[in-house]
């Protein structure tokens, strides 16, 4: 076993050309991580390094020494001021794509040379295997300890968002971010994902929709089969591929599932759907949506059922929500309730056109089957038994229109990750109007509405992805100190 890794900090080269530079940091990640995994491979035999084992991620940094004059419009792809800017790099197999833009971008609108190189960030050797495969598992507990001492770990101090949460704040002398996400912090997340979603990140596409219902699970997968079965659709507009989440037989022979399964409709541009069912709760809305984060994704939408709070509303009616009251407490520290969540002028024309589609109305018509408004979201399952009077009180002065438990959360952290978001409800009771949702009543609503839900998501995205990335990705969600990584 070698003392050092193939690559070491110090060693760089500077590219003006994107598909080399990102060739370069691919050659260093995949030569230090089979380096690691190597070493690791003796140490389970039962061999002990007299040295301390770690390789390092690989770093893309940009030197600025003057002001650039940028398009101003765009959103991303730029650096704001003379500086030294500077990332790490993971998975550059999930993320060729995605870094590739980056490099060009920047190469663009800089004409400034990008370098690459080894940085002074261990790869724990936890994140060294990317198959969700437990380290420490058939070690005694004293080569744990040993693990620990020879081998990097993760250091939660690499995971935290302070850039994305824009209070990151480099000192005299310290490098600028250019992404919000530093290496370790991706590489946690990315195992996050294959633990609770039950598939490989790399099936991930750019446009995601989270549900609360296993209905829309199931539909999804009928409809997604349909729209790969498509002729119509040809080269990189096909939908290829419908990938399921792997379902585990453990030893007493019962099945076991993912706890937010992921469904991936997959294209060729990576620019297909992935539907993800996060159960009920803002805590799983959070939950999935910090570790969804960090592949960059286009857009996600939330597509589930709510309360409705007016007593026009019918059940089946559709709530296109512009704004939130916050009351699920999961991001109060993250994002401040003062800070608002503005609606996404870009999303809400796309879901308003697929709903007028979709139902056949148009224009002032469309009200009778759509109300946009304000959505509260709750961490109370049983408000419904809570005070009335002040529930009444508070739905009436934030001019609520419905209730839920996820929606708030899901755009909050599209706020705060900078990933454009919009949220469609379907009404499925009214409990504060005598319609409280039961079983068999809720079981033939769902089987109704559904596939109209579901096709309106699905139509939307089409828009938003026909129409233009550039414009989805506008301005709006950027903070005064913006990573110049999407």
């Amino acid at each position: 076993m070698n003392a050092n890794p193939p690559y070491v900090s110090g060693l760089s080269r500077t590219f003006t050309d994107a598909v080399e530079a990102l060739a370069y940091a691919t050659e260093i990640y995949h030569a230090n991580i089979a380096y690691l995994q190597d070493a690791f491979e003796h140490f389970v035999r039962g061999e002990t390094p007299s040295h301390k084992v770690f390789a390092c991620y690989p770093y893309v940094a940009l030197d600025l020494d003057h002001n650039s004059q940028v398009d101003t419009r765009l959103s991303y792809g730029f650096v704001a001021k003379p500086a030294r800017y500077s990332t790490t790099l993971t998975q550059p197999d999930i993320f060729v794509r995605y870094f590739l833009q980056q490099f060009e971008q920047l190469l663009k609108n800089h004409q400034k040379p990008l370098e690459i190189g080894v940085s002074y960030r261990p790869i724990p050797i936890h994140f060294a295997f990317q198959n969700g495969m437990y380290v420490e598992g058939g070690l005694t507990p004293e080569r744990i300890v040993l693990l620990h001492e020879i081998f990097s770990v993760p250091d939660l101090a690499d995971v935290n968002d302070s850039i994305a949460n824009d209070t990151f704040v480099p000192v005299q002398e310290e490098e600028h971010p250019l992404s919000l996400f530093t290496a370790p912090r991706v590489d946690y997340s990315l195992q996050r994902l294959r633990h609770y979603t039950g598939t490989d990140p790399i099936d991930f596409q750019s446009f995601v929709i989270f549900t609360n219902y296993q209905f829309y699970v199931d539909e999804f997968v009928r409809q997604g089969q349909d729209l790969i079965d498509d002729e119509r659709r040809r080269g990189d507009r096909a939908y290829s591929q419908m990938v399921v989440p792997e379902v585990k037989i453990g030893a007493t022979g019962q099945a076991s599932f993912a706890q937010m399964p992921a469904y991936h409709l997959k294209r060729a541009d990576g620019r297909g759907i992935t539907m993800i069912n996060i159960g009920v709760g803002p805590s799983n809305a959070r939950n999935i949506s910090d570790h969804v984060a960090v592949l960059r994704p286009d857009a996600w939408i939330m597509l589930g059922h709510c309360a409705g709070l007016r007593n026009t509303q019918k059940l089946g009616d559709y709530v296109l929500a512009h704004a939130y009251v916050r009351d699920d407490h999961a991001l109060d520290e993250e994002v401040p309730l003062w800070v608002p969540i503005p609606a996404l002028a870009e999303i809400q024309r796309a879901i308003e056109m697929a709903v007028g589609q979709e139902t056949g109305h148009a224009g002032y018509g469309l009200k009778s089957v759509m109300r946009t408004g304000t959505v509260v979201s709750t961490d109370n399952r049983n408000w419904e038994i809570s005070d009335h009077k002040k529930l009444v009180e508070r739905f009436s002065q934030s001019r609520a229109i419905a209730l839920d438990m996820e929606s708030a959360v899901i755009a909050a952290n599209g706020y705060r990750f900078r990933v454009p978001y919009g949220t469609l409800l379907c009404v499925s009771d009214r409990p504060m109007h005598g319609e409280i949702k039961l079983p068999g009543m809720a079981t033939s609503f769902y089987q109704k509405q559904v596939n109209q839900h579901l096709l309106i998501g699905l139509r939307a995205i089409d828009h938003l992805r026909e129409h233009g990335l550039d414009t989805l990705h506008s301005r709006k969600l950027r903070s005064f100190r913006e990573t110049a990584f999407r």
